[in-house]
């Protein structure tokens, strides 16, 4: 599904049912763009999720070799985990990874399931920008007011909630241009 550099040559929007991207334009440059971070934060969740396995693995070592206190590991581990799930979102999204009804689909005549899909994904879209705005909001309060966890190591709550809006924001950007090729792709009435 890709060439040249890497591009996919159209954006999966689940099973069988893929959309062309255009040939040029700002749809196309976004959809690059897009898939180039997507690929960036793969990597970046790849990586989180080992060091968590670390961190993890010698909190459980630590503990109970040197009998040593764990204060910071396991709130070390949680952020990790959670830069992971909300940075891969929009790749997860744009292989139309997340969970969808599949035994509705497959019952639809083509074009109520198209119809349906649209509906759903701006629902998705509308939904995944509240919660991103409100994300930016919170990650805002925790970095003016310089919020702390409240464990004895008290790192900052700007960390798990800046990942958490990046990774919101990407997912929504990812939907709206997944619910732009939708409009650009319908078919005419018959």
């Amino acid at each position: 599904m890709s060439h040249g550099g890497g591009l996919p040559s159209e954006l999966q929007l689940g099973g069988s049912n893929a959309l062309a991207l255009p040939a040029k334009g700002p749809v196309r440059a976004l959809a690059r763009l897009l898939a180039w971070i997507n690929r960036a934060m793969v990597f970046l969740g790849m990586v989180a999720l080992l060091c968590a396995s670390l961190i993890l693995t010698y909190s459980v070592f630590s503990r109970y070799v040197f009998k040593a206190a764990t204060d910071w590991q396991d709130e070390g581990a949680v952020f990790c985990i959670v830069g992971a799930v909300f940075l891969c979102g929009a790749y997860v999204q744009s292989l139309r990874g997340h969970i969808g009804i599949e035994a509705l689909a497959s019952i639809l005549p083509p074009r109520v399931n198209r119809a349906r899909e649209l509906v759903v994904d701006i629902f998705t879209f509308a939904f995944c920008a509240f919660f991103a705005w409100k994300s930016w909001t919170l990650w805002h309060e925790a970095w003016v007011d310089k919020m702390t966890s409240s464990s004895s190591w008290a790192p900052p709550l700007a960390i798990p909630y800046g990942l958490m809006s990046f990774g919101m924001t990407l997912l929504t950007i990812q939907l709206l241009l997944q619910v732009i090729l939708r409009f650009e792709s319908r078919e005419p009435p018959a």
